[in-house]
């Protein structure tokens, strides 16, 4: 795990675009398309911003992405809704040629859906995995004890107190009783597969995740930590989440 620091969120949602962006465009120059999956999240607003702006060089029209995660049971126009996100801050900026392959957490036969979105994600290679890392060192929404050994790509999870505690600090939701106890996640096995990955892990608030993922011994308990295992993860730090390093 190659590990970059910033001086502040702003510069290192920069930096974690342009190495992005480079191999994004490396893969649509090798084999005229690329295969991505892109995070939600507060930690993910400068990268996004950068990665979607005409500025990255990316052609969306030849790009085909993934999201990690979604709430079990909650609608794709609720505030919260990863679905909604990425409507708002990919889909509605790129080229309307580029393939969104989302997580419809809300469907009648979720095992039949998830079933349906495993097959697709299957098939391809994934070039670029941009995530970030939660508050309790959570890899999308693999809470601890993460399961490493699970083979599907994507798996229904019980999403723990802090996990749950994040996403009502970060503003999603007006009470804690509103967070949603289960979501569907992509397994971590399915993340490691990805070519590259690119964490934007920005806040003091992570800065415990941080140091549990880069100086821990691999474990299920720091989920985040399995990435010291890929052969090419680079992970973007501001000042304030890497002071524990």
């Amino acid at each position: 795990m190659e590990v970059v620091t910033l001086e502040s969120k702003a510069e290192l949602g920069k930096a974690a675009a342009a190495r992005g962006s480079e191999l994004v465009r490396q893969a649509i120059e090798a084999k005229g398309h690329a295969n991505l999956i892109l995070a939600t999240g507060a930690s993910q607003f400068e990268i996004l911003e950068e990665l979607t702006s005409p500025a990255s060089g990316i052609d969306w029209s030849k790009v085909s992405f993934f999201h990690l995660d979604e709430y079990v049971g909650m609608s794709s126009d609720h505030p919260a809704s990863f679905r909604r996100y990425m409507r708002e801050r990919v889909v509605s900026k790129v080229d309307t040629n580029a393939e969104f392959f989302p997580v419809n957490g809300d469907s009648a036969n979720l095992e039949a859906e998830l079933e349906k979105l495993s097959d697709r994600i299957s098939q391809v290679e994934i070039d670029v995995c941009f995530a970030g890392i939660g508050e309790n060192c959570h890899l999308a929404f693999n809470d601890p004890p993460a399961d490493f050994d699970v083979e599907a790509p994507y798996i229904i999870v019980e999403l723990d107190d802090v996990c749950r505690k994040q996403q009502f600090g970060e503003g999603w939701f007006s009470t804690m009783d509103e967070v949603p106890t289960k979501a569907v996640s992509m397994s971590i096995r399915q993340i490691m597969k990805s070519k590259a990955i690119i964490l934007s892990v920005p806040d003091a608030r992570k800065a415990e995740a941080v140091k549990n993922a880069v100086l821990s011994e691999v474990s299920p308990e720091y989920p985040a930590s399995i990435c010291q295992q890929h052969p090419n993860c680079t992970l973007f730090l501001d000042r304030e989440s890497a002071s524990l390093l």
